[in-house]
């Protein structure tokens, strides 16, 4: 599975060098991650975890930029570890890459409920990996439009699918009626896993005043991240799948 960027902001650690957390119960799996992540000059490996509890109190030892999350491991998943990060404001810059086997796996957009900035493949090539990590401790969202399309409009918009913008409510449905017409607008692209770039050009604005509009509609959702939004935009049914 390719990640792909649909979103700019944030900044990685404070040193440059971008602290990353594996947590795993293959310790096979983390060893060759360790090497890899090492093996680049702007990463360290900060520590390992084999289950989910050992994950966040890791998170919370080393503050890691980045934490490559497998979504099944025994005990304490990586489901409820990422809930318990992302619940975390002392852990508000930490941010959760769920690794799974199957891009089409429930628990995916499950994380995202949870409050992870995204989800890769475990069989992702290598620069995907990296790439996958960089863009999570830049503050962006790893979702490609499939999985936006696919994944997240399975499991979040059920029944009968109806046109964007139409009917929203649902459990965001009071903020979202604080959002402009703009930010709405640039809301929907979003949920659509468009770049900047993209819905500057499809809006005729500047990628500077996407920018601001997206950055204005997550304060008032409350929404910690781009992929944050997209689970909103679902959930409230401000986006949902056409009919086919």
């Amino acid at each position: 599975m390719t990640g792909a960027i649909i979103g700019t902001s944030g900044t990685s650690g404070t040193s440059g060098t971008i602290r990353v957390l594996l947590a795993d119960d293959q310790a096979l799996l983390r060893s060759a991650f360790r090497v890899l992540v090492d093996s680049e000059p702007d990463m360290e490996v900060v520590g390992e975890a084999s289950d989910g509890a050992e994950a966040v109190r890791l998170a919370r030892a080393e503050r890691p930029d980045v934490v490559l999350m497998d979504i099944r491991m025994p005990g304490t998943d990586g489901l409820a570890a990422t809930r318990e990060i992302s619940a975390d404001p002392e852990l508000a810059r930490v941010r959760v890459v769920m690794l799974t086997t199957f891009e089409v796996d429930e628990y995916v957009v499950q994380s995202l409920r949870a409050g992870a900035s995204g989800f890769l493949g475990k069989g992702a090539e290598p620069d995907e990996l990296l790439g996958a990590v960089r863009i999570a401790a830049a503050g962006d969202a790893l979702l490609s439009p499939a999985a936006t399309k696919g994944l997240i409009a399975k499991f979040l918009a059920q029944g009968e699918g109806y046109q964007e913008g139409e009917r929203p409510g649902g459990p965001h449905g009071e903020r979202l009626a604080a959002l402009t017409g703009r930010e709405r607008e640039v809301l929907i692209q979003v949920a659509g896993g468009h770049s900047n770039d993209e819905i500057a050009e499809r809006l005729e604005v500047s990628p500077l005043t996407v920018k601001t509009h997206v950055n204005r509609a997550m304060a008032k959702l409350g929404a910690r991240d781009r992929a944050q939004l997209v689970v909103i935009a679902y959930e409230s049914g401000l986006v949902r799948p056409r009919v086919e």
